[in-house]
């Protein structure tokens, strides 16, 4: 008996082995949050974009610029919360920043509509205006990307309320210049106080992954040398460090507006990746994907005569296996395309430097009016106050450099490009400085003269102090002109 006993020990011990493994499954049944954290690695990478209780999507779309004249960029942003809103986004996660000045602007051919495309459809409807007019503003956008609601001014009030888990996707589209991104009001942004805001929403782990695309000019210079490769951060931007964006959808280019049309529809980068999204299956296309049709479709042809951009990417590069889904949902009725290696969008024959666009839109204007027509003056001196502005703000950048480098090397020094890797200037409060200084002594820089912040960043760089340039400002610039743009009376862009 002794000897049976001993017997049917192993017995009973691997039936209480099974019943408390059986009493652990059912356990864990009873626990789904378990079940949506705790698996194997082939079992996340299989699931974790089909999960939609894991996280949150969260998106920041901006606008950083006013005027008919820059149609484009709100329309841009107008197109790409009707992308996040087909992808399943809800409103309550998706922030638009937007000065909103164009819908219902009185040049609008089509009142309370905006398009993106010359044969597209409205694309401003439903938008929400969670921050308009002078609520888009430097301050409320870095508020609004910590989630800090106490530092947000006026608005829906909205911001980034993200957790650790939560996926979050920003488009910016603006005028920009090296170092520095446009806004329709003062001071402009500049990349380091970017990716030093981006550096504290990762220190407070209040994001699983970002990805932050950017459409401007020079707008790899946002990110070069400044934005780190293991905070979870993916970027990709229109241009590198020190090329133009582009514009498109303009009038005299292919394809052009509706005639009544006097300004860009869209810009080349931002339509390149939002088409995209408009036409493919979400689930399964990567942002590596999409980043390579953009760059395609971005990059200059053989007969361009210089239009188009190297689209760059930077920060995780990981990150660009993940499925655009995870970030921007997708449309449920591209659920069934496949994606195609080769881009199936037509590539675009012209386009206009995002600088030149304003330009296009007032000589189209100009040119339309009858000789006979009162406002024909009125437009013709807007354009040659604009021109007047570029011309002084070229020729004052020029002076000083002559007058701190001499004629012989101020040039040179001026146009110095960084090797790549390299943060465009050593001391970015020097930079803000000097641009003040410019500022006060030969008028504002507005959007046309960010192209110029490579010059004062190279300054800064060669050992020139704020002060001295406030000097040698004052001797090149006897006056501001009197046209809108060189005024200062609302502030400087530093």
């Amino acid at each position: 008996m002794a000897m049976a006993s001993f017997r049917l020990l192993p017995l009973a011990l691997l039936l209480s082995a099974c019943l408390s493994a059986l009493v652990l499954a059912v356990t864990h049944a009873r626990t789904p949050l378990l079940d949506q954290t705790i698996r194997l690695p082939s079992q996340r990478a299989a699931g974790k974009e089909e999960n939609d209780s894991v996280g949150t999507r969260w998106a920041v779309l901006i606008a950083g610029s006013n005027g008919y004249y820059n149609y484009r960029h709100q329309a841009d942003i107008c197109h790409a919360y009707q992308i996040m809103k087909k992808g399943g986004l809800k409103d309550e996660n998706i922030i638009v920043f937007m000065y909103d000045d164009i819908a219902h602007n009185r040049e609008n051919p089509r009142p309370g509509v905006i398009i993106n495309h010359p044969q597209g459809g409205d694309v401003y409807a439903g938008v929400p205006k969670d921050y308009t007019g002078k609520e888009v503003n430097v301050k409320n956008f870095l508020a609004v990307l910590l989630g800090n609601k106490t530092a947000v001014t006026g608005g829906s009030g909205k911001v980034l309320d993200s957790g650790p888990n939560d996926h979050i996707f920003v488009f910016y589209s603006d005028h920009g210049g090296p170092g520095v991104l446009g806004m329709p009001t003062y001071p402009y942004l500049y990349g380091d106080d970017l990716v030093d805001v981006l550096k504290k929403k990762h220190a407070a782990g209040t994001y699983k992954s970002l990805v932050f695309y950017l459409e401007a000019c020079e707008s790899g210079s946002i990110f070069e040398g400044l934005l780190p490769n293991d905070i979870g951060i993916y970027a990709t931007t229109a241009s590198n460090a020190e090329e133009s964006s582009w514009g498109t959808y303009c009038p005299g280019e292919y394809p052009s507006p509706p005639p009544e049309y006097d300004t860009c529809l869209g810009d080349l980068y931002s339509i390149a990746w939002m088409e995209d999204s408009d036409v493919h299956n979400l689930r399964t296309e990567s942002l590596k994907q999409q980043y390579d049709l953009v760059k395609k479709r971005a990059a200059a042809p053989e007969d361009s005569y210089g239009y188009g951009s190297h689209v760059m990417q930077y920060g995780s590069l990981d990150l660009n296996a993940e499925h655009l889904f995870l970030y921007i949902g997708s449309n449920p009725a591209n659920d069934n395309t496949s994606f195609v290696e080769d881009n199936s969008l037509p590539s675009l024959s012209r386009a206009v430097n995002q600088r030149d666009a304003d330009l296009v839109y007032f000589w189209q204007k100009y040119r339309k009016l009858a000789e006979t027509a009162p406002e024909k003056n009125d437009v013709r001196k807007e354009l040659l106050e604009m021109m007047g502005h570029r011309s002084h703000i070229d020729n004052s950048v020029e002076l000083i450099g002559n007058l701190l480098f001499g004629s012989s090397d101020g040039p040179m020094v001026l146009k110095t490009v960084r090797a790549a890797g390299e943060p465009l200037v050593d001391d970015w409060s020097c930079l803000k400085s000097t641009v003040r200084a410019f500022e006060s002594q030969c008028g504002s820089l507005a959007q046309y003269g960010m192209k110029h912040m490579r010059s004062f960043a190279n300054i800064c760089n060669a050992g020139i102090l704020p002060e001295v340039m406030a000097k040698v400002a004052a001797q090149a610039c006897t006056s501001i002109p009197t046209n809108r743009w060189s005024a200062t009376h609302m502030g400087f862009s530093a």
